[in-house]
């Protein structure tokens, strides 16, 4: 791996590679190495996984990887779109079958209902759960707003009593979308969804963020060196001892 520089900013420690694919193979081998830790002295363990093209290349090489026991791992996701067909190619569950849950035999597969006809009693469910499965891994990414899961800057509270709730979406995280390439245009992508809260997904022992692209320049410069406050959600990364932060050249663009 072509490794061009690695530091910490706080307690969180970030790692810039060449290209985005040796960052996201990286990324996949250090998570490796966490889940044959935990799995050493566990019988299971539970891990949240993040639905979003800069995943790609981390997600395949994850899964690609033979030494992992994926039956003996529960996932769970992070977010979800509210108001989405079941079948809809841009729901974050279908990306994740398609990226990671049918290719792999996960022990269990737990999946935020988009068309619960309630949506807070789907969070509670999922909150439940997540209660259940306590978890040892997030494999997440930021949003060019900053956000984690869906937790936008105007959303966002590092001291969240909940576990899972209902969320507003920013205009910059739904453009964010389109430009991803998931919808034609801002108008296709809803304006509300599930997200798991900032406090449940740096509750894990280990954090792996994998964040590549130019787009994201900016929420990775005020991530590393911004306050630690909500206007950067991801600034909270700073204060996991545990957490690394995957870039690539693109991404650290204003960091090197």
């Amino acid at each position: 791996m072509s490794l061009i520089k690695t530091g910490k900013q706080d307690l969180l420690t970030y790692k810039i590679y060449q290209t985005r694919d040796e960052m996201g193979k990286a990324a996949a081998a250090e998570a490796a190495e966490a889940i044959k830790k935990l799995l050493e002295t566990k019988g299971e363990i539970n891990m949240i996984f993040a639905a979003a093209p800069s995943q790609n290349e981390f997600l395949a090489a994850l899964t690609a990887d033979k030494s992992i026991d994926f039956t003996k791992i529960n996932a769970f996701h992070m977010d979800e779109y509210i108001g989405l067909p079941a079948d809809a190619p841009q729901r974050f569950a279908n990306f994740l079958k398609r990226s990671l849950f049918d290719k792999v035999p996960f022990k269990s597969v737990n999946i935020i209902d988009c068309t619960a006809p309630d949506p807070e009693k789907e969070c509670e469910r999922y909150a439940a759960l997540l209660k259940e499965y306590p978890c040892d891994i997030v494999c997440m990414g930021i949003g060019e707003n900053g956000h984690i899961a869906f937790n936008d800057p105007h959303d966002a509270d590092f001291d969240d009593p909940k576990t899972v709730k209902v969320v507003s979406l920013d205009e910059v995280c739904r453009q964010q979308q389109v430009n991803d390439g998931c919808f034609r245009s801002i108008d296709e992508v809803p304006k509300y969804a599930l997200s798991l809260t900032i406090p449940a997904l740096i509750a894990p022992e280990y954090v792996f963020c994998v964040v590549p692209a130019k787009t994201k320049a900016d929420a990775v410069k005020n991530t590393l060196t911004g306050p630690i406050d909500e206007s950067c959600p991801a600034s909270i990364l700073r204060r996991h001892k545990n957490a690394v932060l995957y870039l690539d050249m693109d991404s650290a663009a204003l960091v090197l």
